[in-house]
């Protein structure tokens, strides 16, 4: 799912409501007939959601992880949980607003708890760096392995979290998604990101 703030459309997984012409599901529509029609899998409605709610989404979890980048992955991730539990939306239990806040609580608590299983991996990861497998390691070598860990040490957490993985723990993006929770197109972001970082920073050398 990839929805944001600007966006005219929201992309629902297999069934992406693309290019949304102008419908009843508008500005105009009640937040009760928005509710009614997401329930019945109008995609219209689902979009007019994220319109109305989608900022009231990020708030709260930009509020709980202080981080508005990971706040905008929570809300994507809402949005999509609401889509795919449509049918579990009752409006004799509250309106809409209220039930993707309820969403939204349960999704941050799981971006925090994934937070912290990233820490414990970077920590694993750093503890795990290899020393050279058993081969002896000449003076050139050393500080290239010391400048390494050093401008890795100095990249935003998120894409250090990343790479260790990806260097020292040997997973492919796919596998580092999976392990901690983020989207792939996160974890190709940091990587991509933290690459650049290490790039700019590290002399140019063969090693």
């Amino acid at each position: 799912m990839a929805v944001r703030h600007s966006d005219h459309a929201v992309d629902a997984g297999a069934r992406a409501p693309v290019a949304l012409a102008p419908d009843p599901a508008g500005p105009a529509s009640s937040d009760e007939d928005i509710g009614r029609g997401l329930r019945g899998g109008d995609e219209r409605c689902l979009a007019e959601a994220y319109r109305r709610w989608g900022g009231l989404v990020h708030a709260l979890a930009a509020r709980v992880l202080g981080d508005a980048r990971e706040a905008e992955d929570v809300t994507q991730q809402v949005f999509l949980a609401a889509w795919r539990g449509r049918t579990g939306y009752r409006p004799e239990r509250g309106p809409v607003a209220g039930w993707l806040v309820g969403i939204a609580r349960h999704t941050t608590a799981d971006a925090l708890t994934a937070r912290a299983r990233r820490r414990e991996l970077v920590a694993a990861a750093g503890a795990a760096l290899p020393p050279g497998e058993g081969v002896p390691e000449g003076p050139e070598q050393v500080l290239d392995r010391l400048l390494v860990t050093r401008e890795l040490a100095r990249l935003p957490y998120d894409q250090r979290a990343v790479l260790a993985l990806a260097y020292f723990g040997d997973l492919t993006q796919a596998q580092i998604a999976h392990r901690t929770g983020l989207p792939l197109g996160t974890v190709k972001s940091h990587a991509r990101r933290g690459l650049h970082r290490l790039r700019s920073r590290l002399p140019a050398t063969d090693a």
